[in-house]
């Protein structure tokens, strides 16, 4: 109920939006009609989502099946693996990041055993 109220208020505001920039009015029952055709349309998005997951035998819903879903729309679907592609690539540079600390770390830390193993040679050579 509070998904469809949000739904609601979103077409709402876009359809203020719409009225101020092409000079037109939509009455209460129109913007309350395109919100229900909206509400039921994200229904079927994510029963269709969760059926092309399901096909592949998976559970998580991912970037494919949503290109999938968007086959139908030219722009949508350009848009829609534009955006991924600009994720998967923000991710691996995150990814590689991850690794230039962790190895730093990693190498932060043999050089200081080395350094101990040194100095402790060297006592030992003293002695």
């Amino acid at each position: 109920q509070r998904l469809k109220a949000a739904v609601h208020y979103t077409v709402g505001c876009l359809c203020q939006e719409v009225e101020e920039d092409k000079d037109v009015q939509f009455s209460k029952q129109s913007i309350a009609a395109i919100s229900e055709i909206t509400f039921r349309q994200c229904e079927i998005f994510a029963k269709d989502l969760e059926m092309f997951a399901r096909h592949a035998k998976r559970t998580t819903v991912n970037t494919e099946d949503v290109k999938l879903l968007a086959r139908r729309s030219n722009s949508l679907l350009k848009y829609i693996t534009q955006k991924s592609e600009e994720l998967a690539s923000s991710n691996m540079e995150q990814k590689e990041k991850k690794k230039k600390k962790s190895s730093a770390a990693k190498g932060g830390r043999i050089l200081e055993e080395q350094e101990a193993a040194v100095t402790e040679n060297e006592d030992s050579n003293m002695a």
